[in-house]
């Protein structure tokens, strides 16, 4: 049994997301947001790199060596599965573990807008599920994968780095090719998925200008693609995506994402009112006649008003998604303060509706 065993049985008994382990530190979990230790033993360089050697095959363990950085997925028995990271640093090698759950929740499990089973219907086009590291967004496009696999017959294709939820095959055939595994890089992978007739692609992350041209150019042969983006909102997802590319090609992708986005989520996750946990607040831009003309027209920062008025569409602003939480009492009005675009929008909406939930403190 590899020592790192101990860390994991106690990282999955309280209940936690990720686990830290950094040379001349004690192994860190991450509970509800909030990194705490394990123990009160820092562990040495040499000792650390031993427990996290023994969970490397030979070629893995060269790669740490001459790449200095290594992603791939670890199965805890039957118990789990982690996504690890491998990183050097000034002090050693560490890492980071990060939990994906056995089951893989319903969108009615995460409590998702009704827009997002939607999305997950559509037949092609491009929606990409976007936020900071670790704010969930893994989990969501799990789920309305999951939904497709349950509700119709189609051949799915998973692309990631490493695989995270595994999808057994329901009504559709799916397929997992992880990279470093089964191709060598997003690039060959997503180029070849238009010769492996899949209905549907989904894209761990878009982490450079050609693999968001390909996915775009997947997206027009009619596939319905699904990818990750770090970024904060809907229309700064678009301007990331736009400003990724040189000058001389920013119209014809401006023309490519126009024609082809059918939605963008944006998604945080906040610490809930009781403490006992976090929920995901999203959100939400739907493809439209309208946004697409405001995309061609490099007019993104018009988007936002395009939204607010978008609610029988499914659409909503981060700052609405927040209103409802705080007037709903899952979040403390600060937390979502803290979160909001526009934080004296916020304060008024919540004081015509509920001003005791506003602090005096934080009403400018």
């Amino acid at each position: 049994m590899p020592k790192i065993d101990v860390w994991f049985d106690a990282l999955l008994a309280k209940g936690g997301s990720d686990l830290h382990l950094s040379p001349g530190y004690p192994p860190l979990l991450r509970d509800k947001g909030v990194l705490v230790p394990l123990n009160d033993r820092n562990v040495s360089a040499d000792e650390l790199r031993g427990i996290l050697y023994e969970l490397l095959t030979p070629e893995q363990r060269r790669k740490i060596d001459e790449d200095w950085d290594l992603d791939f997925a670890w199965e805890h028995g039957t118990v789990a599965r982690f996504r690890a990271n491998y990183l050097q640093k000034t002090t050693g090698l560490g890492a980071v573990f990060r939990v994906i759950p056995s089951k893989i929740k319903t969108l009615e499990d995460l409590g998702t807008p009704k827009v997002l089973k939607t999305l997950a219907d559509k037949r092609a086009g491009l929606v990409l599920v976007t936020g900071p590291t670790g704010s969930g967004k893994s989990t969501t496009l799990a789920a309305m994968i999951d939904h497709i696999n349950r509700t119709r017959n189609a051949h799915i294709l998973t692309i990631e780095d490493p695989v995270e939820f595994v999808h057994e095959s329901r009504k559709c055939q799916v397929t997992h090719r992880e990279i470093g595994v089964h191709a060598a890089t997003f690039q060959d992978a997503i180029r070849s998925a238009g010769r492996e007739d899949p209905n549907v692609v989904l894209v761990g992350e878009l982490r450079n200008n050609e693999t968001m041209k390909l996915a775009l150019q997947l997206a027009s042969y009619g596939i319905l693609v699904f990818a990750t983006v770090h970024t904060n909102s809907a229309p700064s997802t678009i301007d990331r995506i736009i400003n990724a590319f040189p000058a001389e090609e920013q119209g014809q992708v401006r023309g490519m994402l126009a024609e082809g986005l059918s939605g963008i989520v944006a998604q945080q996750l906040l610490r809930t009112k009781d403490g006992t946990g976090r929920v995901a607040c999203h959100e939400v831009l739907v493809g439209t006649g309208g946004v697409a003309a405001l995309i061609r027209e490099g007019k993104t920062i018009q988007i936002l008003n395009l939204m607010q008025g978008g609610g029988s569409l499914g659409m909503q602003t981060l700052d609405s998604a927040l209103e409802k939480l705080v007037l709903d009492e899952v979040v403390t009005f600060a937390t979502a303060w803290e979160r909001a675009s526009d934080r004296e929008g916020l304060t008024r909406a919540i004081k015509m509706r509920r001003p005791e939930l506003v602090p005096q403190n934080l009403e400018h």
